[in-house]
Protein backbone atom coordinates (compact mmCIF):
# COMPACT_ATOMS: atom_id res chain seq x y z
CA UNK A 1 0.00 0.00 0.00
CA UNK A 2 3.03 2.16 0.96
CA UNK A 3 4.60 1.60 -2.58
CA UNK A 4 1.16 2.76 -4.45
CA UNK A 5 0.99 5.59 -2.45
CA UNK A 6 4.67 6.53 -3.42
CA UNK A 7 3.96 5.86 -6.98
CA UNK A 8 0.90 7.94 -6.58
CA UNK A 9 2.52 11.03 -5.29
CA UNK A 10 5.59 9.92 -7.96
CA UNK A 11 3.05 11.20 -11.23
CA UNK A 12 1.50 13.77 -9.66
CA UNK A 13 4.60 15.38 -9.72
CA UNK A 14 5.81 14.04 -12.81
CA UNK A 15 2.35 15.73 -13.91
CA UNK A 16 2.90 19.28 -12.05
CA UNK A 17 6.46 19.04 -13.63
CA UNK A 18 5.26 18.51 -17.37
CA UNK A 19 2.41 21.09 -16.83
CA UNK A 20 4.92 23.47 -15.94
CA UNK A 21 7.12 22.79 -19.05
CA UNK A 22 4.56 22.97 -21.18
CA UNK A 23 2.90 26.73 -19.76
CA UNK A 24 3.62 30.03 -21.50
CA UNK A 25 4.11 31.52 -18.03
CA UNK A 26 7.49 28.47 -17.42
CA UNK A 27 8.98 29.48 -20.96
CA UNK A 28 8.52 33.59 -20.10
CA UNK A 29 10.37 33.27 -16.42
CA UNK A 30 12.96 30.93 -18.65
CA UNK A 31 13.66 33.15 -21.22
CA UNK A 32 13.35 36.38 -18.66
CA UNK A 33 16.83 34.15 -16.74
CA UNK A 34 18.31 33.67 -19.85
CA UNK A 35 17.98 37.35 -20.79
CA UNK A 36 18.81 38.97 -17.78
CA UNK A 37 22.13 36.35 -17.65
CA UNK A 38 23.03 37.59 -21.09
CA UNK A 39 23.11 40.86 -20.16
CA UNK A 40 25.26 40.09 -16.82
CA UNK A 41 27.78 38.74 -19.27
CA UNK A 42 27.81 40.98 -21.79
CA UNK A 43 27.76 44.26 -19.69
CA UNK A 44 30.96 42.29 -17.34
CA UNK A 45 32.49 42.14 -20.11
CA UNK A 46 32.33 45.66 -21.61
CA UNK A 47 33.50 47.21 -18.17
CA UNK A 48 36.33 44.66 -17.94
CA UNK A 49 37.63 45.98 -21.21
CA UNK A 50 36.35 49.84 -20.82
CA UNK A 51 37.27 50.92 -17.39
CA UNK A 52 40.60 51.01 -16.52
CA UNK A 53 39.95 50.14 -13.00
CA UNK A 54 38.74 47.07 -13.84
CA UNK A 55 41.26 46.69 -17.12
CA UNK A 56 44.73 47.36 -15.83
CA UNK A 57 46.26 46.08 -12.33
CA UNK A 58 48.00 49.14 -10.69
CA UNK A 59 51.47 49.12 -9.79
CA UNK A 60 52.25 52.41 -8.50
CA UNK A 61 50.47 56.14 -7.92
CA UNK A 62 48.07 57.65 -5.95
CA UNK A 63 45.75 55.74 -4.00
CA UNK A 64 46.98 52.24 -4.91
CA UNK A 65 45.12 50.65 -2.17
CA UNK A 66 42.31 51.19 -3.12
CA UNK A 67 42.83 51.08 -6.51
CA UNK A 68 44.26 47.50 -5.49
CA UNK A 69 41.20 46.70 -4.03
CA UNK A 70 38.67 47.70 -6.86
CA UNK A 71 40.87 45.56 -9.18
CA UNK A 72 40.79 42.38 -7.37
CA UNK A 73 36.71 43.34 -7.49
CA UNK A 74 36.56 42.23 -11.00
CA UNK A 75 36.10 38.93 -10.77
CA UNK A 76 32.73 39.50 -9.35
CA UNK A 77 31.38 41.48 -11.90
CA UNK A 78 29.25 38.98 -13.55
CA UNK A 79 27.65 37.43 -10.15
CA UNK A 80 26.93 40.81 -8.76
CA UNK A 81 25.50 41.75 -12.23
CA UNK A 82 23.52 38.46 -11.98
CA UNK A 83 22.00 38.66 -8.85
CA UNK A 84 21.16 42.47 -10.02
CA UNK A 85 19.54 41.83 -13.60
CA UNK A 86 17.78 38.83 -12.16
CA UNK A 87 16.04 40.96 -8.86
CA UNK A 88 14.86 43.08 -12.36
CA UNK A 89 13.51 40.14 -13.87
CA UNK A 90 11.93 38.88 -10.92
CA UNK A 91 9.70 42.15 -11.16
CA UNK A 92 9.02 42.58 -14.75
CA UNK A 93 8.10 39.20 -14.76
CA UNK A 94 5.62 39.29 -11.65
CA UNK A 95 4.06 41.69 -13.53
CA UNK A 96 4.11 40.56 -16.79
CA UNK A 97 2.82 36.87 -16.26
CA UNK A 98 1.91 37.22 -12.73
CA UNK A 99 4.53 34.51 -11.46
CA UNK A 100 8.22 34.33 -10.99
CA UNK A 101 8.86 31.38 -9.22
CA UNK A 102 11.47 30.12 -11.37
CA UNK A 103 13.10 33.60 -11.64
CA UNK A 104 12.96 33.85 -7.86
CA UNK A 105 14.93 30.19 -7.72
CA UNK A 106 17.61 31.11 -10.30
CA UNK A 107 18.09 34.91 -8.28
CA UNK A 108 18.73 32.62 -5.18
CA UNK A 109 21.21 30.74 -7.06
CA UNK A 110 23.13 33.92 -8.01
CA UNK A 111 23.11 34.72 -4.49
CA UNK A 112 24.87 32.06 -3.64
CA UNK A 113 27.33 31.43 -6.53
CA UNK A 114 27.87 35.17 -5.71
CA UNK A 115 28.92 34.16 -2.16
CA UNK A 116 31.14 31.17 -3.46
CA UNK A 117 32.82 33.56 -5.24
CA UNK A 118 33.77 36.03 -2.64
CA UNK A 119 34.51 32.95 -0.16
CA UNK A 120 36.73 31.37 -2.56
CA UNK A 121 38.41 34.78 -3.66
CA UNK A 122 38.80 37.02 -0.53
CA UNK A 123 38.43 34.72 2.82
CA UNK A 124 41.92 33.31 3.02
CA UNK A 125 41.43 32.28 6.79
CA UNK A 126 40.63 28.46 6.63
CA UNK A 127 38.10 28.12 9.18
CA UNK A 128 35.53 31.09 7.90
CA UNK A 129 36.13 29.56 4.75
CA UNK A 130 34.83 26.28 5.62
CA UNK A 131 31.97 27.30 7.32
CA UNK A 132 30.97 29.66 5.24
CA UNK A 133 31.42 26.52 2.13
CA UNK A 134 29.84 24.01 4.66
CA UNK A 135 27.38 25.94 6.68
CA UNK A 136 26.39 28.86 5.37
CA UNK A 137 25.40 27.53 1.25
CA UNK A 138 23.83 25.01 2.17
CA UNK A 139 21.26 27.42 4.69
CA UNK A 140 21.46 29.40 1.69
CA UNK A 141 20.41 26.58 -1.04
CA UNK A 142 17.84 25.16 1.59
CA UNK A 143 16.49 29.16 2.20
CA UNK A 144 16.35 29.43 -2.13
CA UNK A 145 14.29 26.44 -2.01
CA UNK A 146 12.20 27.51 0.58
CA UNK A 147 13.68 24.29 3.18
CA UNK A 148 14.89 26.00 5.76
CA UNK A 149 11.64 26.32 7.87
CA UNK A 150 10.67 22.55 7.53
CA UNK A 151 14.25 21.25 7.91
CA UNK A 152 14.64 23.85 11.61
CA UNK A 153 11.34 22.64 12.52
CA UNK A 154 12.28 18.69 11.87
CA UNK A 155 15.74 19.35 13.63
CA UNK A 156 13.83 20.82 16.31
CA UNK A 157 11.31 17.92 16.77
CA UNK A 158 14.06 15.75 17.49
CA UNK A 159 14.92 16.20 21.01
CA UNK A 160 15.96 14.43 24.42
CA UNK A 161 14.20 16.02 27.77
CA UNK A 162 15.71 15.47 31.34
CA UNK A 163 13.30 16.66 33.07
CA UNK A 164 13.31 20.54 32.60
CA UNK A 165 16.39 20.69 30.23
CA UNK A 166 15.09 19.79 26.45
CA UNK A 167 17.80 19.21 24.21
CA UNK A 168 17.00 19.27 20.53
CA UNK A 169 19.04 18.33 17.59
CA UNK A 170 18.31 22.14 16.22
CA UNK A 171 20.16 23.36 19.58
CA UNK A 172 22.79 20.87 19.28
CA UNK A 173 23.46 21.92 15.71
CA UNK A 174 23.20 25.57 16.70
CA UNK A 175 25.35 25.32 19.55
CA UNK A 176 28.06 23.41 17.08
CA UNK A 177 28.24 26.62 15.12
CA UNK A 178 27.95 29.13 17.14
CA UNK A 179 30.34 27.43 19.88
CA UNK A 180 32.78 26.96 16.70
CA UNK A 181 32.78 30.61 16.16
CA UNK A 182 32.72 31.82 19.61
CA UNK A 183 35.87 29.71 20.41
CA UNK A 184 37.29 30.61 17.49
CA UNK A 185 36.84 34.29 18.42
CA UNK A 186 37.84 33.93 21.85
CA UNK A 187 41.43 32.30 20.91
CA UNK A 188 42.15 35.49 18.49
CA UNK A 189 41.03 37.65 21.39
CA UNK A 190 43.18 35.97 23.75
CA UNK A 191 45.99 35.98 21.78
CA UNK A 192 45.78 39.41 20.80
CA UNK A 193 44.70 40.24 24.67
CA UNK A 194 48.15 38.02 25.80
CA UNK A 195 50.32 40.04 23.14
CA UNK A 196 49.24 43.35 24.73
CA UNK A 197 49.85 42.65 27.98
CA UNK A 198 53.35 41.14 27.39
CA UNK A 199 54.37 43.66 25.66
CA UNK A 200 53.63 46.27 28.72
CA UNK A 201 56.67 47.75 29.84
CA UNK A 202 55.67 48.96 33.20
CA UNK A 203 55.02 45.56 34.06
CA UNK A 204 57.44 42.78 35.12
CA UNK A 205 57.45 39.53 33.81
CA UNK A 206 55.50 37.71 36.39
CA UNK A 207 52.78 40.00 36.39
CA UNK A 208 52.37 40.11 32.81
CA UNK A 209 51.57 35.49 33.13
CA UNK A 210 49.37 36.37 35.91
CA UNK A 211 47.46 38.85 33.92
CA UNK A 212 47.60 36.78 31.01
CA UNK A 213 46.32 33.73 32.31
CA UNK A 214 43.33 35.81 34.29
CA UNK A 215 42.82 37.50 31.05
CA UNK A 216 42.30 33.64 29.32
CA UNK A 217 40.25 32.15 31.89
CA UNK A 218 37.72 35.07 32.43
CA UNK A 219 37.26 35.28 28.70
CA UNK A 220 36.62 31.61 28.46
CA UNK A 221 34.19 31.51 30.92
CA UNK A 222 32.42 33.98 29.12
CA UNK A 223 32.28 32.31 26.26
CA UNK A 224 30.81 29.25 27.96
CA UNK A 225 28.43 31.32 29.53
CA UNK A 226 27.84 33.37 26.20
CA UNK A 227 26.91 29.29 24.34
CA UNK A 228 24.80 28.56 26.91
CA UNK A 229 22.49 31.12 26.55
CA UNK A 230 22.44 30.99 22.87
CA UNK A 231 21.56 27.30 22.66
CA UNK A 232 18.66 27.95 24.68
CA UNK A 233 19.55 26.27 28.24
CA UNK A 234 18.27 27.66 31.40
CA UNK A 235 20.96 28.41 33.41
CA UNK A 236 18.84 27.50 36.79
CA UNK A 237 18.08 23.90 35.45
CA UNK A 238 21.34 23.50 35.53
CA UNK A 239 22.02 24.28 38.90
CA UNK A 240 21.07 20.22 40.23
CA UNK A 241 23.23 19.44 37.18
CA UNK A 242 26.00 21.88 38.44
CA UNK A 243 25.80 20.41 41.84
CA UNK A 244 26.22 16.73 40.44
CA UNK A 245 29.51 17.65 38.23
CA UNK A 246 30.89 19.16 41.04
CA UNK A 247 30.86 15.99 43.09
CA UNK A 248 32.06 14.42 40.32
CA UNK A 249 34.84 16.76 39.89
CA UNK A 250 35.95 16.22 43.46
CA UNK A 251 36.19 12.77 43.29
CA UNK A 252 36.83 11.48 39.71
CA UNK A 253 38.90 14.77 38.57
CA UNK A 254 40.48 15.07 41.48
CA UNK A 255 44.07 15.62 40.28
CA UNK A 256 43.02 17.60 37.11
CA UNK A 257 41.70 19.96 39.71
CA UNK A 258 44.25 19.76 41.84
CA UNK A 259 46.65 20.86 39.12
CA UNK A 260 44.32 23.62 38.11
CA UNK A 261 44.24 25.12 41.66
CA UNK A 262 47.54 25.29 42.07
CA UNK A 263 48.23 27.18 38.65
CA UNK A 264 46.03 29.61 39.75
CA UNK A 265 47.85 29.85 42.92
CA UNK A 266 51.49 29.51 41.40
CA UNK A 267 50.30 32.66 39.02
CA UNK A 268 49.31 34.69 42.29
CA UNK A 269 52.20 34.22 44.83
CA UNK A 270 54.42 34.56 41.94
CA UNK A 271 57.07 31.85 42.71
CA UNK A 272 57.67 30.84 38.94
CA UNK A 273 57.63 32.91 36.15
CA UNK A 274 58.53 32.26 31.89
CA UNK A 275 62.58 32.31 31.69
CA UNK A 276 63.27 30.95 35.12
CA UNK A 277 65.43 28.25 35.28
CA UNK A 278 63.89 25.63 37.75
CA UNK A 279 65.83 22.30 39.24
CA UNK A 280 63.19 19.53 40.32
CA UNK A 281 63.56 17.20 43.57
CA UNK A 282 64.15 14.56 40.94
CA UNK A 283 67.21 16.31 39.86
CA UNK A 284 65.62 17.44 36.18
CA UNK A 285 66.28 20.88 35.18
CA UNK A 286 65.12 22.89 32.59
CA UNK A 287 63.67 26.80 31.55
CA UNK A 288 60.23 27.45 32.04
CA UNK A 289 58.51 27.52 28.47
CA UNK A 290 55.17 27.93 29.55
CA UNK A 291 53.21 28.85 32.86
CA UNK A 292 49.74 26.71 31.68
CA UNK A 293 46.73 26.18 34.16
CA UNK A 294 46.93 22.06 34.53
CA UNK A 295 50.63 21.92 33.59
CA UNK A 296 53.88 23.95 32.73
CA UNK A 297 56.70 23.27 30.42
CA UNK A 298 60.57 22.67 31.07
CA UNK A 299 62.84 22.67 27.94
CA UNK A 300 66.33 21.11 28.94
CA UNK A 301 69.50 22.06 27.33
CA UNK A 302 69.56 19.42 25.04
CA UNK A 303 66.16 20.17 23.82
CA UNK A 304 64.03 17.67 25.62
CA UNK A 305 60.52 18.82 26.73
CA UNK A 306 59.48 18.38 30.39
CA UNK A 307 55.52 18.51 31.04
CA UNK A 308 55.44 18.89 34.99
CA UNK A 309 51.86 18.96 36.95
CA UNK A 310 51.12 22.21 38.51
CA UNK A 311 50.52 20.39 42.01
CA UNK A 312 54.41 19.26 41.99
CA UNK A 313 55.42 23.15 42.34
CA UNK A 314 53.05 22.98 45.28
CA UNK A 315 53.93 19.58 46.85
CA UNK A 316 57.40 19.09 46.33
CA UNK A 317 60.52 21.12 46.48
CA UNK A 318 62.25 22.86 43.85
CA UNK A 319 65.45 25.02 42.87
CA UNK A 320 64.29 27.97 41.37
CA UNK A 321 68.40 29.62 40.01
CA UNK A 322 66.85 33.03 38.52
CA UNK A 323 63.89 33.77 40.39
CA UNK A 324 65.42 36.94 42.27
CA UNK A 325 68.59 37.09 40.13
CA UNK A 326 69.69 35.56 37.12
CA UNK A 327 73.85 35.75 38.66
CA UNK A 328 75.05 32.63 39.64
CA UNK A 329 77.83 31.23 41.67
CA UNK A 330 80.01 28.45 40.62
CA UNK A 331 83.26 26.87 41.54
CA UNK A 332 85.41 24.06 40.31
CA UNK A 333 88.91 22.47 41.25
CA UNK A 334 92.66 21.73 39.81
CA UNK A 335 95.88 20.51 40.95
CA UNK A 336 98.97 21.61 40.87
CA UNK A 337 102.47 19.50 41.45
CA UNK A 338 104.16 20.01 44.71
CA UNK A 339 107.65 21.82 43.24
CA UNK A 340 105.54 24.28 41.73
CA UNK A 341 105.43 28.33 42.73
CA UNK A 342 102.28 27.85 44.82
CA UNK A 343 102.27 31.47 45.70
CA UNK A 344 102.17 32.26 42.34
CA UNK A 345 99.19 29.72 40.84
CA UNK A 346 96.29 32.05 42.75
CA UNK A 347 97.70 35.51 41.32
CA UNK A 348 98.36 34.09 37.92
CA UNK A 349 94.79 31.66 37.43
CA UNK A 350 92.41 34.98 38.79
CA UNK A 351 94.30 37.56 36.52
CA UNK A 352 93.56 35.03 33.72
CA UNK A 353 89.93 34.40 34.19
CA UNK A 354 89.09 37.75 35.23
CA UNK A 355 89.83 38.62 31.51
CA UNK A 356 86.87 36.30 30.26
CA UNK A 357 83.79 38.34 29.05
CA UNK A 358 81.29 36.66 30.89
CA UNK A 359 82.81 36.57 34.46
CA UNK A 360 81.21 38.97 36.54
CA UNK A 361 83.32 41.10 39.00
CA UNK A 362 79.92 41.75 41.33
CA UNK A 363 78.77 40.92 43.57
CA UNK A 364 82.35 39.07 44.03
CA UNK A 365 85.52 38.85 42.00
CA UNK A 366 86.67 35.73 41.17
CA UNK A 367 88.48 33.43 43.60
CA UNK A 368 91.48 31.10 43.57
CA UNK A 369 92.42 29.31 46.89
CA UNK A 370 93.97 26.31 47.98
CA UNK A 371 91.24 23.62 49.09
CA UNK A 372 93.54 20.45 50.07
CA UNK A 373 96.82 18.73 49.81
CA UNK A 374 96.60 15.49 48.39
CA UNK A 375 98.28 12.60 47.52
CA UNK A 376 100.29 13.90 43.84
CA UNK A 377 99.74 17.43 44.33
CA UNK A 378 97.89 21.15 45.29
CA UNK A 379 93.86 21.36 45.23
CA UNK A 380 93.26 24.57 43.56
CA UNK A 381 89.68 25.69 43.88
CA UNK A 382 88.38 28.72 41.13
CA UNK A 383 85.24 30.45 42.37
CA UNK A 384 83.50 32.68 39.87
CA UNK A 385 79.95 34.33 39.53
CA UNK A 386 78.44 35.00 35.54
CA UNK A 387 74.56 36.15 34.32
CA UNK A 388 72.54 33.05 34.00
CA UNK A 389 73.20 29.28 34.05
CA UNK A 390 76.51 27.21 33.10
CA UNK A 391 75.48 25.27 30.47
CA UNK A 392 74.02 25.15 27.02
CA UNK A 393 74.93 28.08 25.42
CA UNK A 394 76.06 29.99 28.41
CA UNK A 395 78.83 27.49 29.14
CA UNK A 396 81.55 29.06 30.89
CA UNK A 397 83.58 26.76 32.81
CA UNK A 398 85.00 24.48 30.01
CA UNK A 399 86.48 27.46 28.39
CA UNK A 400 87.98 28.77 32.09
CA UNK A 401 89.83 25.11 32.54
CA UNK A 402 91.20 25.97 28.64
CA UNK A 403 92.35 28.99 29.61
CA UNK A 404 94.18 27.66 33.40
CA UNK A 405 95.84 24.85 31.06
CA UNK A 406 97.31 27.66 29.13
CA UNK A 407 98.26 29.84 31.99
CA UNK A 408 99.75 26.98 33.68
CA UNK A 409 101.66 25.76 30.77
CA UNK A 410 102.75 29.50 30.02
CA UNK A 411 104.30 30.26 33.55
CA UNK A 412 106.40 26.64 33.62
CA UNK A 413 103.83 25.33 36.65
CA UNK A 414 103.10 22.00 36.36
CA UNK A 415 99.92 19.78 36.74
CA UNK A 416 100.56 16.59 38.21
CA UNK A 417 100.06 13.37 37.49
CA UNK A 418 99.45 10.01 39.82
CA UNK A 419 102.76 8.75 41.52
CA UNK A 420 103.18 5.21 42.73
CA UNK A 421 106.29 3.66 44.28
CA UNK A 422 106.46 -0.38 43.68
CA UNK A 423 108.67 -2.65 45.57
CA UNK A 424 109.44 -6.16 45.13
CA UNK A 425 109.88 -8.46 47.66
CA UNK A 426 111.92 -11.49 46.91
Amino acid sequence: MAIDNFINEFYRIVDIAINWAVSPKFYAQGTAIVIAVVIALLLSLLLLKRVVLFRDEPHDGALLTIRRGVFSLRKLLFPALCVIFLAIATEISLTLVEQSWLVKIAQGLSVIFLMYSVITRFIKNAFINGLFCWIGIPVAILHVFGWLDDTTLFLDSVALELGNIRLSAYALARALIFGSILFWLGRISNNAGQNVIRNNESLDIRTKELFAKLFEIVLFIAVGLLLLQIVGLDLTALAVFGGALGVGLGFGLQQIASNFISGIIILLDRSLAVGDFIELEDGKTGILLELNMRSSTLQTFDGKIVVVPNEQFITTAFTNWTHQDSRQRYEFEFSVSYESDIEKVPEVIIAAISEHPQILQQPELPDCEIRDFADSGVVFGVEYWIDGIDDGENRVDADLKMIIWKTLKQHQIKMPYPQREVRIIQ
